[in-house]
């Protein structure tokens, strides 16, 4: 049985008319009624979550792993407002969230009553489309709401796939479930625009073709990743192409491949092609800013100008795996012009490796990553990396070899282990998080979920501070730097590994970190696994900094 709520009714049928499959549910008496019909319908998941903040990047993992967007439901008051971090995030990944807010009756916002504020467009620029349900009474409110709901479902799947919010007022009594089914509800079909091959051929990859230095970058991209990966293999014979590890590919290097060389003059491109979002480093940011290609060009979903590099002349509406799938065929088709340069780029990058993995750090952070990295490549079953943001993703840019993924969108350090969480229970494989102590301890409600499996291994660098601080020239010169800016502590996680079951291991030093990363890689566990690595902040430091002074040697 269903709730009698006709606007909520309305909302659940065409959820699963539109192919919703996952939720994530807050708890919540205003919200009780939508949770109430997203658990009756067989066709929708729910997933319990009591923090929303941690809520909202778990339903991002979600997202992630199946490729489609996930709800998140709150109820009203502050509630929403915890999801802004996650809705932020997972629009500028493109995988945007459909966040279902409950709400009271219009007529009680700002009068002094419980668990009211202005909820309607309370997320902003975070989302491509607000829409606020009417409670229904007659068939040009069912009409109107009906349009609504298909409005933010049809835009959750457009404009760069942005999060969207509907906000759902709702009013007493809220718990009468008598409705034996659900409405059959007018589902509207939009037809996806698609990148105009044709035009992207004639306008960018021909003169690219004949270009002396062409170049591809590749921002962060989410999915497909094998198949782009294959892609981009075969691209770079023939361009030169710079990526990371969060885009794919094998010519992830190109970060140290710069650090080593004095004159750029030979390496800088000439013309230019940008797809994918952002770039972790800065090496590569700044130095095509100075190369000054004279034709840039830039896929975008959303079809905006994102002019990263300060020089760009053009944008293509379109997906970066379009892109890059239509570049692979023309050069199959009709080759490019061989000046050296893609060979050029790929010897840099060729070294650039072979010094990477003739260093080998002291106990560090460093060394914990190249460490975990260097045995996860003897693993034979599926799996997926999460790294966190800060110095844990600097260091899968230098020793990953496939694709990780992370939270990119815009950086954020909250969220990080949610949205691994969210991501594990989304899929079959392991899913390992390499995370920083402030990601962890800022997201350690990630692990207060009953969703967890034995799938979800987390490796915790816990330097007792904010080490990414220590690498700020200037910085430490500040009588705030210890206390205040890289806040520093004295905190373990071995009391929150027990309060969430959630096994616990510990290393401090390299043999420690041996025994602990066998355990944590090849044990058959039905809990999560927690590793800490206790580092010294100067040792990590001096192990990135001698680490530099080998690659420039």
């Amino acid at each position: 049985m269903f709730g009698n709520k006709e606007n909520v009714n309305i909302l659940t049928s065409l959820l699963v008319e539109h192919g919703v499959r996952r939720a994530v549910v807050c708890p919540g008496s205003r919200n009780a009624p939508i949770v109430h019909n997203l658990n009756e319908c067989g066709e929708i998941k729910c997933y319990p979550v009591t923090d929303e903040r941690s809520a909202g990047f778990y339903a991002l993992g979600m997202s992630l792993a199946d490729d489609a967007p996930v709800v998140v439901c709150v109820t009203s008051g502050t509630a929403l407002l915890n999801l802004a971090p996650a809705v932020a995030e997972a629009s500028y990944q493109h995988h945007g969230l459909i966040v279902i807010s409950a709400d009271r009756p219009s007529a009680w916002i700002g009068q002094l009553d419980g668990q009211t504020l202005h909820q309607q467009d309370a997320l902003g620029c975070f989302v491509c489309k607000s829409v606020c349900l009417p409670e229904c009474h007659d068939d040009v409110e069912r009409w109107h709401c009906n349009r609504l709901v298909n409005e933010a479902l049809i835009a959750a799947g457009a404009n760069g796939r942005m999060s969207v919010h509907i906000n759902v007022p709702i009013s007493e009594p809220l718990f009468e479930f008598d409705v034996k089914a659900l409405p059959m509800e007018r589902k509207i079909n939009v037809v996806e625009p698609t990148l105009d091959v044709a035009a992207f051929e004639r306008r960018v990859l021909s003169p690219m073709s004949e270009a002396r230095r062409p170049m591809l970058v590749v921002g962060q991209i989410n999915r497909n990743v094998e198949r782009i990966g294959k892609e981009l293999d075969f691209i770079s014979r023939h361009i030169a192409v710079l990526s990371e590890p969060l885009s794919g590919g094998t010519q992830t290097l190109a970060d140290l491949a710069l650090a080593g060389i004095d004159d750029t003059a030979d390496y800088r491109p000439d013309f230019l092609l940008y797809v994918g979002d952002t770039i972790v480093s800065k090496r590569i940011k700044r130095f095509l800013r100075e190369a000054g290609a004279s034709e840039v060009w830039c896929i975008a979903e959303d079809g905006e100008v994102h002019d990263t590099f300060m020089c760009q002349t053009g944008v293509v509406k379109g997906s970066p795996v379009e892109g890059i799938s239509a570049l692979s065929a023309y050069l199959k088709n009709n080759g490019v012009a061989d000046t050296g340069f893609a060979d050029l780029w790929r010897k840099r990058i060729d070294h650039a490796a072979s010094r990477v993995w003739s260093y080998e750090p002291a106990f560090s952070q460093m060394a914990a990553v190249r460490e975990f990295e260097v045995s996860l490549a003897d693993m034979d079953y599926p799996y997926h990396v999460h790294y966190a943001n800060s110095n844990a993703i600097r260091l899968a840019c230098i020793y990953a070899s496939r694709h990780v993924w992370c939270n990119r969108g815009v950086n954020g350090i909250e969220g990080s282990l949610s949205t691994a969480a969210g991501f594990s229970a989304a899929t079959g494989g392991v899913v390992f998080c390499v995370i920083g102590d402030l990601s962890f301890f800022y997201d350690q409600n990630a692990l207060w979920n009953t969703n967890l499996k034995g799938n979800l291994r987390i490796i915790l660098l816990n330097n007792s501070c904010g080490g990414i601080f220590y690498s700020l020239p200037g910085l430490r010169e500040s009588a705030a730097f210890g206390r205040l800016v890289s806040a520093g502590h004295h905190t373990d996680a071995k009391g929150i590994c027990a309060q969430n079951d959630v096994g616990y291991m510990s290393a401090r030093c390299m043999e420690e970190l041996r025994l602990g990363l066998a355990t944590l890689l090849t044990a058959d566990a039905s809990r999560p696994m927690l590793l800490e690595v206790f580092t010294d902040a100067e040792d990590d430091k001096r192990a990135i900094s001698n680490f530099i002074k080998h690659i420039k040697g």
